[in-house]
């Protein structure tokens, strides 16, 4: 593996320079593959070594990088060094370069491969909260929310695959003003046989009546206040149709996150910790946090000078909490329940102002913890439209998704003959949503497009799983083929080398998503990947070759295919095997 090549360079720098070997480690990098040219496959920048102080900061820098140069001797791991503007380039010996590459897969390690690499050492592995997806109950599943859910999703199985113990957390809003007006909503427009047939469509119906109504009638919106009044003083009849809400919104719910693949270990809410804002508040008092506004609301001063220029507000001027207080008792509730190391929030780029607010009153309190939670924010999807429309639910557009995907697979005259078509064109559509929402830096907005989402050639979901089931494919036709060993001089072409290079860089990869918890650098690799398999099919055939080079050439593509399938796992899709 990349290591085993990684550590040898780092063993002739350390000598050289009279330094641990280990310093030398993070800063060689794999060397992207370049198209139809076999370039080297480790790189050091000089200035990183100038940055660290390994090097003198002053000086020429290519006469550095020259000197040091000369001083790395070759030897049967690394067989040339040599140096560009800044930098020395690594060749290592190709047979070598196939044979730890490609072991792993023939001794039942491929799931672990890039995963053991010595550039996790430096991270923290401990328990990793992700809080996602966080829908409204007694609403339908917004497709506003699919952005939430597979970023979730992505960074909670990467803290996972990197060893952290993962606690994934559906924090549901189940709380707040918007249930005085369901309640008394319901008590008017609501219809006990309507709840039954179709829960969800009929409390969205009877909410948009009541917003209507309570819109120009003052009597409506008063029974709204009572109600959730009722709801925070904990009267039978209020607890008990709120309750109700909540089960069937879950439970509807989790037919969805099934559809997506996802699960959470704890559904939380808002409604969990009520009483504990109030203890919040008590806090902030006794600490001469909490201040009283003009308007009688109570408030946190949060600006530099303390002159109330920016202040959050926390309590209502009638005594009842917000939506921030609830947080801040959540928060610290979690802490004190699943001492995480880590807490990550993953919501639009909207609460930007909310998270920053709710980090700094949590420091506020003295609670120094704060500064290890994380807000992972996102941008909007645009024009996210169904055949029908405007889309409003995530359940028409994963409908569609699969609708479109199955009649694209009856086209295509490479689709094999398939046991469940429908649940391969749910899958196969659900990995297009995936690729097409994380191609791009997490924060941008992106226009939503049902064509070029769904291209089996394009830089799609479909084209990884595309490339995946065909590896499937070549496997299979091939079983009796595999050995347990294979002579790694039988992969010296060109397109060989590419994938193997490539692949040098996986656990490079996973330890920057690591850092930003970006899913674009994952992506975009596997996406290179199937483009060098691809290449691969065309130029390496395994049947009509000699044995012993099907056998070789056959290890590449599973290791290759493996690593696809692990890559695309991390990113929240369900390869399939077949399509």
């Amino acid at each position: 593996m990349a290591c085993f090549f990684r550590r040898r360079i780092a063993a002739k720098l350390g000598r050289a320079l009279q330094q641990s070997e280990d310093v030398f480690i993070p800063a060689l990098a794999a060397v992207p593959v370049l198209k139809r040219q076999e370039g080297p496959d480790f790189r050091l920048f000089t200035g990183t070594l100038r940055a660290s102080g390994i090097l003198p900061s002053s000086g020429d820098v290519q006469v550095q990088t020259e000197n040091l140069a000369t001083q790395l001797k070759r030897d049967n791991v690394v067989e040339d060094v040599s140096t560009g503007r800044g930098v020395i380039n690594f060749k290592v010996n190709r047979n070598l370069l196939a044979q730890k590459l490609l072991e792993p897969f023939g001794n039942g390690e491929d799931d672990k491969f890039g995963l053991n690499s010595e550039l996790f050492n430096t991270l923290t592995r401990g328990t990793t909260l992700v809080e996602y997806s966080s829908p409204n109950i007694a609403k339908k599943f917004h497709a506003g929310h699919l952005r939430s859910t597979v970023i979730g999703n992505f960074i909670a199985n990467l803290k996972q695959s990197l060893g952290n113990n993962v606690i994934r957390m559906n924090y549901l809003g189940d709380w707040g003003m918007q249930f005085g007006l369901l309640g008394a909503g319901f008590g008017q427009f609501g219809c006990p046989d309507k709840l039954k047939q179709n829960p969800l469509q009929h409390l969205f119906e009877v909410y948009v009546r009541v917003n209507k109504e309570a819109e120009h009638d003052e009597d409506m919106k008063q029974a709204a206040r009572d109600f959730f009044r009722q709801l925070e003083q904990h009267e039978s009849h209020a607890v008990s149709l709120w309750q109700q809400f909540r089960d069937i919104t879950v439970k509807e719910y989790q037919h969805i996150y099934k559809r997506l693949g996802v699960h959470f270990d704890v559904y939380s809410g808002e409604s969990f910790h009520q009483d504990q804002a109030q203890e919040v508040v008590q806090q902030l008092q006794s600490r001469g946090l909490l201040k009283t506004s003009e308007k009688g609301t109570g408030v946190v001063d949060l600006s530099p000078n303390r002159d109330m220029s920016n202040v959050c507000t926390l309590l209502r001027s009638d005594g009842t909490t917000l939506y921030i207080t609830r947080d801040i008792a959540a928060a610290i509730n979690r802490r004190e329940k699943y001492s995480f190391d880590e807490m990550i929030y993953v919501t639009d780029k909207s609460q930007e102002n909310h998270f920053s607010q709710l980090f700094q009153i949590l420091l506020a309190m003295g609670h120094s913890w704060a500064d290890r939670c994380r807000h992972v924010s996102f941008g909007l999807v645009q024009g996210m439209k169904t055949r029908a429309g405007e889309v409003v639910f995530l359940e028409d557009v994963l409908d569609e998704a699969r609708a479109r995907m199955l009649h694209n697979m009856s086209q295509s005259n490479t689709t094999k003959e398939l046991e469940n078509p429908e649940d391969t064109a749910e899958k196969v559509g659900i990995s297009a949503l995936i690729i097409q929402d994380f191609k791009g830096p997490l924060q941008s907005d992106y226009k939503f497009d049902w064509d070029r989402m769904l291209q089996a050639q394009g830089d799609t979901g479909v084209f990884l799983q595309y490339t995946h089931a065909r590896l499937c494919s070549l496997k299979q036709r091939n079983k009796g083929v595999e050995a347990a060993a294979f002579d790694p001089a039988l992969l010296s072409e060109q397109t060989s080398i590419a994938i193997l290079q490539h692949l040098l860089r996986y656990d490079e990869v996973l330890y920057q998503s690591s850092q930003d918890l970006q899913p674009k650098h994952l992506v975009n690799f596997l996406l290179k990947l199937c483009h060098l398999i691809a290449s691969a099919h065309r130029e390496l055939p395994v049947k009509g070759s000699a044995e012993a080079v099907a056998q070789a050439r056959l290890r590449l593509f599973n290791g290759a295919r493996s690593v696809l399938a692990n890559g695309m796992r991390i990113l929240g899709i369900t390869p399939v095997n077949k399509m």
